[in-house]
């Protein structure tokens, strides 16, 4: 089974692939019980926050047989969260994104680099 670092690279691959945007991961695996990780970015409309999910989801699938335990908001894509345990992807309009501010709301977490990711 692949490390959680290269699965999350996977994921950031597949969303810089349909130009997501603000790519965040925060590591809050210290303060939170339910994952380790955020990943974060928006997308500018339902179908690009949908292509996103998609790409997700197909990628991890086909590459690595892991399935999300869970999705929501898929169908009016203003903020998709798929759920796959171990983290938590969250794919927002800029406007929910705006609004939610979960970067703000976890802040405790440990923000990661694309370097550590890709190390």
């Amino acid at each position: 089974m692949k490390s959680k670092k290269e699965i999350l690279k996977k994921v950031c691959e597949a969303i810089e692939e349909k130009k997501g945007d603000e790519l965040r991961i925060l590591d809050i695996s210290e303060i939170c019980s339910f994952t380790d990780f955020f990943v974060l970015c928006h997308g500018y409309n339902q179908r690009q926050n949908q292509a996103i999910c998609d790409s997700i989801k197909e990628c991890l699938k086909k590459q690595d047989q892991i399935s999300p335990f869970h999705i929501e908001g898929y169908d009016s894509a203003e903020w998709i969260l798929m759920d796959y345990i171990d983290f938590v992807v969250h794919i927002f309009s800029p406007e929910s994104r705006g609004f939610y501010k979960l970067e703000r709301l976890w802040s405790d977490g440990v923000e990661l680099t694309r370097d550590i990711i890709i190390a």
